[in-house]
C-alpha cells in the first residue's frame, strides 16, 4: 500500500526458492532486500518469487518468469527499477535488460535493473563520508562495474581510430573504457595501501592499551551501544549501515582505560569487492583483545545472523579472540507459546526468552548478556562483565602490574 503517490523511486524485487535456499529462508533474504531497497530510498511495489533448483544461467529466473515481471511493469509504467537478490552475472544482466526494454515505449523510460549487490554498492556510496571510506566504495564499485561494461557500450558496434595513431584495426570504446578503469583501480589500490598503512601506524602508536571492538550484523544496535559505553555521540539510524567509517574512543571504567572500536555492519552475502575494499576496518577486528558481538535478538531470523558474523570473523585470520555476546533489543523480544495439544515441532517463534537462554545460549556462561541498550536495560551488568574481560587482559600482558587492581576486587 502506499501512502505517498508521489514517490517517483519504486521497484519490484525478484528471489529464488531453490533446493539450497528454502522458502522460508527467500522471504527473509527477500524481507532484507526491502529494507536495503528502502534505505536506498525506494518503495517495493511487488516481489516475484520463483522455485528452481537453482538461477537460469541466462534471466536468474525462468523465461516464463521474465515474461511475467515484463506484462506486470507494461502495466504498471510507474515502476522504473528491478532488483534482484543475488548478483548477476553479466549475460543475466545483459539478458534481462534487453528482454525487459527491447520494446520499451521511450515516453516510458527504460527499466533498471539492479542487484542485491549494486544496491548495497550505492547505499555504501551515499553512506560514506571520509575520503578513506569513499575511496573504498569507488574501488569496490570500478570492481564490480568492469566485466558488466559491454551492456553500457552494446550500441557502439564500430572501431574508432584510424591513421598513425591506430592499434591494429583501432580500439573500441570499451576497451578504452575497461583500461581507464583498470589504470584507475590500480590508483585506488595505491592509495588505500597508503591509508592502510597510516592506520596501521596509528593502531600501533595507541600503546599497549587493550583494544575492544563492537562487532554485528548490520541494523542491531552498535552505534547506539557505542554511545552508551563512551558517552560519545555516534550517528545511529533505524537504516542498514548507517554508519561506514571506524570510530574508535577511549572509554573508561572503574578507572581502567581501554579503546572501543566501532566497526561496519555484516550482512549475508556481503560483495566481497567490499569486504576486500573494507580491509583496514576489518583489521581492526583482527587485531581486537576482545570482541563485543552484539545481536538482535528480537529479531526472526537472528541466530542465522549471528552465524554469519561469526563465519566472517573466522574468515578473517585464527587469532582466537575472547567474545561477549550482547543479545540487544530484549525490550522487543516477542514470542508466541505454543498450545499444550500442539505436537508440533518448536520453533523459534515458540520459546520465550528464559527457554531460549537455556539452549545454545547457556554454552556461553558468562560471556553473554542480555540488554536494551535503547532504554538502557542492564547496561551496568554489560560494563562489569567487560570491565572484568579487559582487567583480566590487562593482568595478563603487564602480569607485575595487577596489584593496580587489587583495590577493585
Amino acid at each position: 500500500m502506499i501512502e505517498n503517490q508521489a514517490i517517483e523511486k519504486q521497484a519490484i524485487l525478484v528471489g529464488l526458492i531453490t533446493s539450497n535456499q528454502s522458502e522460508e529462508q527467500t522471504q527473509e533474504y527477500l524481507d532484507e532486500l526491502a529494507f536495503l531497497a528502502q534505505t536506498d530510498d525506494f518503495v517495493t511495489r511487488k516481489t516475484f518469487v520463483q522455485r528452481a533448483e537453482q538461477p537460469n544461467t541466462n534471466y536468474y529466473v525462468g523465461e516464463g518468469k521474465i515474461q511475467e515481471i515484463k506484462q506486470f511493469l507494461s502495466e504498471n509504467c510507474d515502476i522504473n527499477t528491478i532488483i534482484f537478490d543475488d548478483e548477476l552475472s553479466p549475460r543475466q544482466l545483459r539478458n534481462i535488460e534487453k528482454t525487459l526494454n527491447g520494446d520499451r515505449p521511450k515516453d516510458e523510460g527504460a527499466v533498471v535493473v539492479m542487484d542485491r549487490t549494486i544496491l548495497i554498492l550505492q547505499i555504501f556510496l551515499q553512506r560514506a563520508k571520509t575520503s578513506y571510506a569513499k575511496t573504498q566504495v569507488e574501488m569496490a564499485h570500478l570492481q564490480y562495474m568492469l566485466p558488466r561494461l559491454t551492456r553500457l557500450w552494446s550500441h557502439l558496434d564500430r572501431q574508432r581510430g584510424g591513421g598513425a595513431t591506430s592499434r591494429g584495426m583501432g580500439e573500441t570504446q570499451i576497451e578504452a573504457d575497461k583500461r581507464m578503469i583498470r589504470n584507475r583501480i590500480a590508483l585506488l589500490r595505491e592509495e588505500l595501501k597508503k591509508i592502510d598503512t597510516q592506520m596501521t601506524t596509528q593502531r600501533q602508536n595507541r600503546g599497549k592499551m587493550v583494544r575492544v571492538a563492537i562487532v554485528g550484523y548490520t541494523n542491531v544496535g552498535k552505534s547506539t551501544l557505542m554511545n552508551l559505553l563512551s558517552k560519545s555521540d555516534v550517528f545511529a539510524e533505524n537504516k542498514l549501515f548507517a554508519t561506514l567509517d571506524t570510530t574508535v574512543r577511549k572509554v573508561t571504567i572503574d578507572n581502567l582505560p581501554f579503546l572501543l572500536c566501532d566497526t561496519v555492519g555484516f550482512i549475508r552475502k556481503l560483495p566481497h569487492h567490499l569486504v576486500e575494499s573494507f580491509k583496514s576496518t576489518l583489521d581492526e577486528v583482527r587485531e581486537a583483545d576482545l570482541l563485543l558481538h552484539v545481536v538482535d535478538i528480537s529479531h526472526t531470523n537472528f541466530e542465522e545472523q549471528y552465524h554469519v558474523v561469526e563465519q566472517t570473523i573466522q574468515s578473517l585470520g585464527e587469532k582466537d579472540q575472547p567474545t561477549i555476546v550482547v543479545f540487544n533489543k530484549i525490550d522487543a523480544f516477542t514470542y508466541h507459546p505454543k498450545d499444550e495439544d500442539d505436537l508440533t515441532e518448536m520453533k523459534r517463534e515458540n520459546y520465550s526468552l528464559e527457554q531460549l537462554k537455556r539452549t545454545w545460549m547457556d554454552k556461553l556462561h558468562d560471556n553473554c548478556v542480555f540488554i536494551a541498550a535503547k532504554n538502557k536495560t542492564n547496561i551496568d551488568q554489560l560494563r562489569q562483565i567487560v570491565y572484568e574481560q579487559v582487567k583480566a587482559i590487562h593482568i595478563k600482558r603487564y602480569p607485575h602490574n595487577d596489584f593496580l587492581f587489587q583495590h577493585y576486587q
